[in-house]
């Protein structure tokens, strides 16, 4: 019997949501018959797991402030920070085909051929065992439906891993979430142990050990903008990636609570959200004003969790009560630093 045949993506785009929409286009739409590698790389961007709620995993008022991307993937798992020194790799093939030992096998193989001893451990990591323990290198997730499976994980090469906690730690506030929180592990950098690996050398392995294992050759073909431009569903799937509603309105249910004292009244705002929206607001206050604090209150029910949303609730407010213009606008340049996006 020959072998499968085999085909190789190389990313030239380093945004995430092209790159993560590309993963899942490449997904749906493959040739389940060919075993397929994707490898990419992302500029600055935390990426979460499918169920996990960015405003309890993520300092997102830093990640703006320093233009770092949020992006969401289709598997489970928890946070990642991901810059260019960090290389993002993906084995997309049939269920039927699937194996997911076959892949590790595979990533061992390619850090071999760089003179890199790694184990895999537990579940989905990679690591290096050093005198004072083993330290993770690469992670990985997966996901499979009846017919179509991919394992896809990251290998840090060169990343800079005091970022990790820059954005993958939340603005100290009360912020119960109920999905999953990631965990942090001792991490390191490839470097750190062989100093000589390059995110160039690693996909080249990678590509050498894939085509080996599977006993069959591929020209790696080149992605870019213009072969988004070419694939009006992958456009489509880019849309949806990058969309506000996917990276946030898909949070998990969580709520919200915060205090501050305003020039017109102490103010205790409590938020339970769902799929990123406000479904249930309560907003004490010990203000004279009564009637514009209950009106805020039934306002903010239904709005998106975010800034827009803030000052869609608090438009229609002021509009009834301009003569508290001013109190409502100090209310909404709060609340807005309160939800961050």
């Amino acid at each position: 019997m020959s072998p499968a045949p085999v085909r190789i993506l190389l990313s030239q785009t380093f945004n995430p949501w092209f790159n993560l929409a590309t993963e899942d286009w490449i997904f749906r739409e493959m040739d389940t018959r060919t075993r397929t590698l994707f490898l990419w790389r992302n500029a600055n961007t935390v990426v979460i797991g499918r169920n996990q709620n960015p405003w309890s995993e993520c300092n997102l008022k830093r990640m703006e402030e320093e233009q770092v991307f949020l992006a969401r993937r289709t598997s489970g798992g928890g946070a990642v920070f991901h810059d260019l020194g960090n290389t993002c790799f993906t084995f997309l093939s049939s269920r039927e085909g699937y194996d997911k030992a076959t892949n590790v096998t595979i990533l061992l193989d390619a850090l071999k051929r760089l003179g890199v001893t790694a184990d895999a451990a537990g579940r989905n990591d990679l690591v290096i065992h050093l005198p004072d323990g083993p330290r993770k290198i690469s992670g990985s997730a997966y996901r499979e439906t009846r017919e179509r499976a991919f394992h896809h994980g990251t290998f840090l090469i060169s990343t800079d891993l005091s970022r990790l906690s820059n954005y993958l730690t939340p603005h100290p506030k009360k912020l119960e979430s109920k999905g999953h929180a990631s965990v942090r592990a001792r991490v390191m950098n490839i470097t750190e142990h062989q100093p000589e690996v390059t995110h160039e050398a690693l996909v080249q392995a990678l590509m050498s050990a894939f085509q080996e294992h599977h006993g069959a050759t591929a020209e790696p073909e080149l992605l870019d903008q213009a072969f988004l431009e070419r694939q009006p569903s992958l456009a489509e799937t880019f849309e949806r990636f990058s969309s506000w509603d996917w990276r946030f309105g898909n949070a998990p249910q969580f709520n919200h609570q915060m205090a501050e004292y305003l020039s017109w009244g102490f103010f205790h705002v409590h938020l339970d959200a769902e799929n990123g929206h406000v479904s249930r607001a309560q907003v004490f206050s010990d203000s004279l004003h009564s009637e514009p604090v209950q009106e805020l209150q039934d306002a903010l029910v239904g709005t998106p969790h975010s800034r827009a949303g803030v000052a869609r609730a608090v438009a229609g407010v002021k509009a009834r009560h301009p003569a508290l213009e001013r109190e409502l606008g100090e209310f909404e340049a709060w609340l807005m630093t309160q939800v961050e996006v």
